[in-house]
């Protein structure tokens, strides 16, 4: 085996240890550097910020209730639709102040989701009844898809039903005593309500001799 020759030097102790130091301070910084960089020594990217997203996104809120229209939304309602007569809409006029002689009614006579108006317009002096009408909320707007106008007539929801009352007078009939009346019940098929029942009530003519005479129909 061959010597080292004389122009070889051999590295001293001292001389190691700092070599051994210098390549554990290279070692420790490319630890530190592997840390910051998640271990890959590479951005944290893809399929990392997907979760990410995914567990910050905020559940769908649920959807508004619709508002049902207040007395004086139901008011110009009636008073713009083409289906009332002009002579309920000439007498739909505030009884006192902003008052209207109007009953609202608010459920479920179609089977939507959302609550039908029943809407009875009145005179302001006796409260008889000269219309009566049924919205239906569709395509966003309400719609007409019932009317009675002979008066006097009232209507009213029972157990899903419409009910109509329409009181009968003969000559001479003061407005609170009628002679007889007519009870009316209809039922929503598909797209417009059906009679289902009707019951015929007669009324004694020995009271009521007095009063404003009944009115007529239009």
């Amino acid at each position: 085996m061959r010597g080292l020759g004389t122009g070889a030097i051999r590295p001293s102790g001292a001389l190691k240890a700092a070599v051994a130091a210098v390549a554990a301070i290279a070692a420790l910084g490319l630890l530190v550097s592997a840390c910051a960089t998640g271990g890959t020594g590479a951005r944290d990217e893809g399929p990392a910020g997907s979760q990410s997203v995914v567990a910050g996104t905020a559940k769908p809120s649920a959807s508004p209730t619709t508002k049902e229209p207040t007395r004086l939304d139901v008011v110009k309602l009636v008073k713009d639709d083409p289906q009332v007569a002009n002579a309920v809409k000439e007498d739909l006029k505030p009884c006192v102040a902003d008052e209207y002689p109007v009953d609202v009614s608010y459920g479920d006579l179609t089977g939507g989701t959302v609550n039908d108006i029943v809407v009875n317009v009145m005179t302001c002096g006796d409260a008889v009844g000269v219309g009566s009408y049924v919205y239906q909320l569709k395509n966003h707007r309400y719609q007409n898809v019932f009317k009675a106008e002979d008066p006097p007539v009232y209507a009213e929801i029972d157990r899903g039903d419409l009910v109509v009352t329409q009181q009968m007078y003969e000559k001479g009939d003061p407005v609170s005593y009628p002679s007889s009346e007519e009870v009316i019940s209809y039922r929503w098929s598909t797209s417009h309500f059906t009679e289902q029942a009707r019951t015929h009530n007669e009324y004694s003519n020995a009271v009521g001799n007095s009063g404003t005479a009944a009115p007529t129909g239009n």
